[in-house]
């Protein structure tokens, strides 16, 4: 399956989509749950699947474990508590019968500390296997690798995080961009992320995002970012939602600028959501597979509006035949035959979703290598601004195929940009003539007793921005609440800039803007249910 010379000694076997409110550049719908810790497995866990286990999440301010004993009726037992995303797992006997775990998650979610249960369902790899040899790399020069590595090859300041089945970190091909503290195991308790002899996915994936290019070894990463190895998946690519979450969290809270989930599952799971809001907010770009099963469905955490979806391309630029669309697509990427490391030493070729995320992530390494000052917002834009329109839908290709030259030769800021100086001094706050209005529409049902929430984002469309006034206008018999933020991050009740949250349906804030910012915005509704309005308006100066 594995050759241990490079590739080429072997035969080959086998637009501008900007609008006001709408698409994946301003507005994503999304879910509720925000959460600061877990550093590796529970002692005694076993990796991999958990199919008798369901996770609970438990309200601000309360102790997680205790809260959850607390709420466990029978038999079940608390086996894993995350203070910071701020769940607990409890293991439920696995002869219970179906009944019996419906009427348990309805009688835990009467707790008034208990958010949510849902079950601890298995996350796995995106990966399409192929034929290990390949006679060259395609993927470097189709996405214009050799014109950006003129300008840089990546900067080690620069951290990768790989959530997967483990990196070989003394691969000799990586060896030279794993970054100086490895990694951590949260599908084992030994604390060595390091993959068994058959987990070839994560140390494939980690080669594509990052590997040393023209040192005379193996393959050439797109990038030479450092890189960490988040052990989640076991040896089948496998592993439970609880350790994916464990590991982005642990990736956000070291520093990592990047994650790379090559990983997926069909649904959408409160947990996820939360520790994928928990990343962005500290300023990780999350990038994901979304998925390998041809459908028009985009498996989580790719679906959610904090993680950049990436489907797979061919490569004659059609889309893959395996790969998912979806709306929440917001970047294209070769996915097809990709030639990277692999376990002992060795190289293959393969294709999936799973190799298409981190081709992306290696190209947003080059760009924040080339512009460190970028956020994590300005970053994802300029992903999108500098990507090739390759003829797809929207759905199959969001705003285009990534392309390192572009994204390293474009200035992200402009030469627009000022650095904060006199331009508008002497009228701070003086807002002119030009108004922009956005609205857009939902409907939310609110008799749960935590609520539920839609999430918007907003960028900004005048060229000097001032003001901006947020209105919602909800049904009388509804409670709804609105929430802000303005640097773009997915805000909630417990995280944001500015918020109205009167016991009524009509909300509205407003707020001085300097440019630059996006917003983030949320719409919960408390209590009753029906459709709401969302309004808009910008003023520049």
């Amino acid at each position: 399956m594995t050759q241990n010379g490079p590739p080429d000694e072997s035969p080959d076997r086998t637009y501008d989509r900007r609008t006001i409110l709408t698409g994946a550049g301003s507005v994503a719908l999304g879910g509720l749950i925000g959460s600061s810790g877990v550093a590796s497995a529970t002692p005694s866990r076993e990796p991999g699947p958990k199919k008798d286990e369901i996770i609970v999440g438990i309200e601000p301010d309360a102790d997680v474990a205790a809260e959850a004993r607390a709420a466990v009726p029978g038999d079940a037992e608390v086996v894993h508590a995350n203070e910071t995303i701020r769940y607990a797992v409890v293991s439920f006997p696995s002869e219970a019968p179906d009944q019996a775990r419906e009427e348990f998650i309805e009688a835990i979610t009467r707790s008034p500390a208990v958010e949510y249960a849902e079950p601890n369902v298995t996350v796995q790899s995106l990966l399409s296997p192929d034929d290990p040899y390949y006679d060259y790399q395609y993927v470097p020069q189709q996405i214009g690798c050799e014109r950006a590595w003129e300008t840089t090859r990546g900067s080690s300041d620069v951290v990768i995080s790989v959530i997967d089945q483990g990196i070989q970190y003394d691969h000799p091909a990586l060896e030279s961009v794993v970054d100086d503290r490895i990694g951590e195991d949260f599908a084992d308790d030994d604390g060595d992320p390091y993959p068994t002899a058959d987990e070839n996915h994560g140390t494939h994936v980690g080669g594509i995002a990052a590997g040393g290019t023209d040192d005379g070894t193996g393959h050439a990463g797109i990038s030479d970012c450092s890189l960490l190895s988040a052990r989640a998946l076991d040896e089948t690519g496998q592993g439970a939602l609880s350790d994916i979450v464990d590991a982005i969290q642990w990736s956000a809270d070291v520093g990592a600028d990047i994650v790379n989930l090559s990983l997926g599952v069909d649904g959408s799971y409160e947990t996820m959501r939360s520790a994928c809001e928990y990343a962005a907010d500290r300023g990780v770009l999350l990038v994901a597979a979304a998925g390998n099963s041809g459908t028009d469905r985009v498996f989580s955490p790719a679906s959610e509006d904090t993680v950049v979806a990436v489907s797979a391309l061919e490569e004659d630029g059609s889309l893959a035949s395996f790969s998912n669309t979806g709306p929440e697509i917001e970047l294209a990427a070769p996915g097809s035959r990709l030639v990277s490391s692999v376990t002992g030493d060795g190289y293959a070729r393969m294709s999936g979703t799973s190799m298409a995320s981190p081709v992306v992530v290696g190209v947003a390494g080059l760009a924040l290598s080339a512009y460190p000052d970028l956020t994590q917002s300005e970053l994802r834009r300029h992903l999108r601004e500098t990507a090739v329109d390759v003829g797809l839908g929207e759905t199959e290709q969001g705003y285009g195929r990534v392309d390192a030259a572009a994204a390293v030769e474009t200035d992200p800021f402009g030469d627009g940009e000022t650095d904060g100086g006199d331009a508008n001094e002497g009228s701070p706050g003086h807002c002119g003539d030009e108004t922009i209005t956005a609205t857009v529409s939902g409907s939310l049902d609110g008799s749960g007793w935590w609520g539920e929430s839609d999430r918007y984002g907003y960028a900004l469309q005048t060229a000097d921005p001032c003001s901006i006034t947020v209105s919602l206008e909800g049904p009388a018999a509804g409670d709804f609440d609105l929430y802000v933020t303005t640097d773009g991050r997915s805000p909630s009740r417990w995280n944001h800039d500015e918020s109205s949250t009167g016991s009524g349906t009509t909300e509205s804030v407003t707020l001085s803007l300097e440019g630059g910012e996006d917003l983030g915005l949320q719409v919960h509704a408390k209590s009753g249910s029906g459709e709401y309005t969302l309004k808009l308006e910008e003023r520049g100066r």
